[in-house]
């Protein structure tokens, strides 16, 4: 397998068998960077000197014995909202190109801790909610499947990068789906934790009670490992949950006997009908599982439609009180798409948020009595396949069209990953999600269905 292929867990072993080193890994990413990086713009700034040397610290200290922890020596690419060290978080926004970090955000940190080696910023949206647009200071990111399309966002050159081979692991954060819709769009492997399990500090809030720091990887095994490098309580964020981090690569290949999966037809059936490759594409999952031994049941949740304007009201009341001082001052540096969306906000009133927040707890209850009858969801995440990203109407479109938002405002943890292939060779997905805390057996079925479906074998035709 070509080095820039590798996954985590396989880099780490091929290090341990003296088979490759951090030195060869880390040039064989940063040649395909450089060739294939102008096309898709996955990186906003590219740190390969200091990636380098701490490669070369990497392989010396491999020499004398000494490892660091579980990612030592593995390139991760980490999205322009979140802190690191000396690198500028510019949120990909004229408003704070200038903005260098002080320090790593809490993920930042815990990776480095564990060995991992940041290579750069990627690609996001504008404050991760704007979409691709062409009036900021970097471009958006392109889909390695075919750069005509969107890569899904708003993580989107983590999601890029990662289907291109550019590196192993990427951060990315979640607030209406911004892990899961790239995971979708690229084919690749992305979790929204459970609310609470990963700290958010040092990471630009889009909105306080809805954002997620999640892992994006190639395969399951790696999002379970690098996971476990991620959660931990934070007392500095206030919505840290005090849980210890679990043992989520324990049961992944335990397979899927007698574990009992609701499908939630309705979101793709009728709430809001799916192309009708993405309705095959989910049954087969669905079939497969059945095969695999799984108990399937369908399961009835809320609508779409309900979900959706709860996060809505919460997502836009939140984000409107962290922009309002640059709106009210600066309106003019923002890009056309986030300052339209951001400004949603200025219209509602303290009354619609209350009642959002209520709403949100009887939906909650309501997921929560579904996963005691099944241990896992599964459902649609993204409705059609990635869009051009020169059709702004198709584009805009895609955001409605999913079904990711309900987990945001549950906190149920979520993971989307390649279902398949479209018949224009775009990626199609699917979606499991897990009772809160219990990752290990939402990595578990996912794990069964790419082991069954072959799907950590999908690369893009580059």
């Amino acid at each position: 397998m070509a080095p820039h292929w590798l996954g985590a867990t396989a880099a780490v072993r091929a290090f341990a068998e003296r088979r490759l080193s951090p030195v060869e890994l880390m040039q064989a990413l940063l040649d395909r960077i450089a060739a294939l990086d102008p096309k898709l713009n996955a990186f906003i700034r590219l740190d390969a000197e200091a990636a380098m040397a701490a490669a070369r610290a990497a392989e010396a200290e491999l020499g004398a014995g000494r490892v660091r922890g579980p990612l030592h020596g593995v390139p991760v690419g980490v999205k322009d909202i979140i802190d690191v060290a000396g690198l500028p978080t510019t949120c990909h926004s004229h408003l704070l190109l200038d903005n260098i970090a002080a320090a790593d955000a809490v993920c930042v940190a815990r990776l480095r801790a564990a060995g991992a080696i940041v290579l750069g910023k990627l690609s996001t949206h504008e404050f991760a909610l704007g979409g691709p647009s062409f009036d900021l200071p970097f471009p958006p990111a392109r889909n390695p499947w075919n750069p005509d399309h969107h890569p899904g966002g708003s993580s989107s050159g983590s999601g890029a990068g990662l289907a291109a081979g550019l590196f192993p692991l990427a951060l990315g954060t979640d607030t209406a789906g911004s892990v899961r819709h790239p995971a979708s769009a690229c084919g690749i492997v992305g979790l929204k934790p459970t609310y609470g399990l990963v700290s958010r500090r040092g990471v630009f809030p889009l909105a306080f009670t809805l954002d997620h720091v999640g892992p994006m990887t190639r395969d399951v095994a790696d999002n379970a490992l690098m996971l476990s490098v991620l959660a931990g309580h934070d007392p500095r964020d206030p919505a840290s949950v005090a849980a210890p981090a679990g043992r989520y690569a324990a049961d992944l290949e335990r397979g899927v006997r007698d574990l009992r999966i609701g499908f939630v037809r309705h979101f793709h059936e009728t709430d809001m009908p799916a192309d009708p490759e993405v309705t095959a594409a989910l049954e087969h999952v669905a079939r497969v599982l059945a095969a695999e031994g799984a108990v399937l049941r369908d399961i009835a949740l809320p609508s779409l439609a309900e979900f959706a304007a709860v996060n809505r009201v919460i997502m836009h009341s939140e984000a409107w009180a962290i922009h309002a001082p640059w709106l009210r001052t600066r309106p003019g540096e923002y890009g056309q798409l986030a300052r339209r969306r951001l400004m949603t906000g200025a219209f509602l009133e303290a009354g619609d948020y209350v009642q959002a927040q209520r709403r949100r707890l009887q939906m909650i209850a309501t997921v929560e009595d579904a996963l005691r009858d099944v241990d896992v969801l599964l459902c649609a995440s993204s409705m059609d396949p990635a869009a051009r990203i020169d059709a702004p109407e198709a584009v805009a479109r895609t955001y409605p069209r999913q079904a990711r938002t309900p987990f945001n405002v549950t906190g149920h943890p979520a993971l989307a990953m390649a279902a398949g292939l479209s018949g224009g060779r775009l990626p199609l997905s699917v979606q499991f999600v897990g009772r809160n805390f219990d990752e290990a057996t939402l990595f578990r079925v996912a794990r069964a269905w790419e082991r069954a479906g072959g799907t950590a074998n999908l690369h893009p035709p580059l």
